[in-house]
């Protein structure tokens, strides 16, 4: 089984991968997209070759490649005058869906460039399954939010429910940075009341001075944009 989990960053694609390992049991082989390219002829398939062949031996297990899109663009198009690139991609679909069988191995991978991937790992066989994981919707920031605020000590003006219904375009890793802004705030504020840290609560004021120092990383036209190429990826696959 393959799969390509594409959208905007900070959606929280990794992290699924990671949820996908765990509740499975599988083993989980991390691969960051960049640490395969090598400045040294070879180097780069071979690192491929030895994370399918592990991946292989410990079987069940579950391959992550974060960041795909660093190693695999669209071939004749690389910037690089060595072709590594190139030689990646072709390596990948040799390890998919060559001889060799993925028994037992699942594929994952997640980029935000979508668009420039190979359209040879698009095909059936290599990554026929594709999630569009698309920012959080008004009830998921909410569920963000009390996830990030678990732990803290929130005075009882605050309303997550209306945080939540004001930030539009943030994805989880904002609103994560929003609820460290707000805790940060309080603690300055105290700090600088007292003369020295102490344990304060965080109120609704600290959030709304935290999503004015935080913006959200999404606008409505990268929202339409992503969600533009989802459709045409899905197009391809079908």
């Amino acid at each position: 089984m393959t799969l390509l989990m594409r959208g905007p960053p900070g959606t929280g694609k990794t992290l699924l991968a990671k949820a996908a390992a765990t509740e499975s049991g599988a083993n989980f082989i991390a691969v960051r997209g960049p640490e395969i390219l090598s400045k040294w002829v070879g180097e780069s398939e071979k690192a491929i070759r030895q994370i399918f062949r592990r991946a292989r031996q410990v079987a069940p297990a579950i391959i992550f490649f974060d960041e795909i899109d660093a190693i695999a663009p669209a071939r004749g198009f690389r910037h690089d005058t060595s072709g590594v690139t190139d030689r990646i991609v072709n390596q990948l679909l040799t390890e998919m869906d060559g001889i060799e069988p993925l028994t037992n191995v699942v594929v994952i991978a997640a980029t935000n460039r979508p668009d420039i991937l190979d359209p040879a790992l698009l095909r059936p066989g290599r990554f026929d399954r594709l999630i569009y994981v698309p920012p959080p919707d008004k009830k998921a920031r909410l569920e963000i939010l009390r996830i990030h605020t678990r732990k803290m000590p929130l005075a009882d003006d605050v309303d997550l429910e209306k945080i939540a219904e004001m930030t539009e375009g943030y994805t989880g890793a904002d609103l994560e940075a929003v609820a460290r802004e707000a805790a940060m705030i309080a603690l300055r504020e105290a700090f600088k009341k007292h003369g020295k840290p102490q344990a304060v609560e965080v109120h609704m004021e600290h959030f709304l001075k935290a999503l004015k120092a935080i913006q959200p990383s999404l606008t409505p036209e990268d929202v339409r944009r992503y969600e533009r190429i989802a459709r045409e990826l899905k197009r391809m696959v079908l």
